[in-house]
């Protein structure tokens, strides 16, 4: 019950992401002329696709999607047998449910990568191969600021971008799973040492106890 608990956190969030992702692409235009204002100019939903890493970065060879793919596929198999562990563990609850959120967003953003380029057909045109291929769906949009960047500029120079990348469901898990262990982990981590610590001294104390009651009894 305790590990269904906490994975059925991570499929949640896997349901929503998926939810709103077919909302998404069924509901909404693409790009800018589908834009739609929630609060001003500053917050959007806005439907783009990203055929890479976050920020829309790249491998830059021909299967470098694949690659990609691939990795975050072994990559959801570490994270979910690390959750497993924690849970046997009894870590911090608060640990263990970042982690299952992280968990569910890996696997949200993974099913876009191996499936929608088949189901949705959104592999890129020089994809060799639908499957493995495909674009993750992204919608929420914080426009801070919009413009072209300088070629000087690495990775991202030479190009019109947004300051705030558009995001997802899975995206919003895994970055507010990290922060909250960014920000609370002396109190997860604190925890699981103090408690590893009484026991050893527990320990400590049983095996003094039975060294001092021993030769009593031999006395006896």
């Amino acid at each position: 019950m305790k590990y269904l608990k906490y994975f059925g956190i991570a499929f949640l969030v896997i349901i929503l992401d998926q939810a709103v992702k077919m909302l998404v692409h069924y509901q909404m235009d693409f790009g800018t002329p589908g834009q739609i204002k929630v609060f001003g100019e500053w917050f959007k939903l806005h439907y783009t696709t990203n055929p890479g890493m976050a920020f829309g970065m790249q491998l830059g060879t021909e299967y470098g999607k694949l690659i990609l793919t691939t990795f975050r596929l072994v990559a959801m198999f570490g994270i979910g047998y690390y959750l497993y562990h924690i849970i046997k563990q009894k870590m911090h609850k608060g640990y263990i449910i970042c982690i299952s959120m992280i968990l569910g967003g890996a696997i949200g953003n993974l099913i876009d990568s191996i499936f929608y380029g088949v189901w949705l057909n959104n592999a890129p045109y020089n994809a060799p191969s639908p499957w493995f291929h495909g674009q993750v769906i992204d919608m929420f949009y914080i426009d801070i600021w919009e413009g072209y960047l300088p070629d000087w500029i690495p990775v991202w120079g030479g190009s019109y971008t947004a300051l705030w990348p558009i995001f997802n469901v899975a995206d919003a898990a895994i970055f507010v799973g990290v922060a909250i262990i960014l920000i609370f982990q002396g109190r997860f981590f604190d925890e699981k040492l103090t408690d590893a610590k009484t026991e050893e001294v527990d320990e400590i104390q049983k095996q003094f106890i039975e060294g001092e009651e021993k030769p009593s009894s031999s006395n006896s």
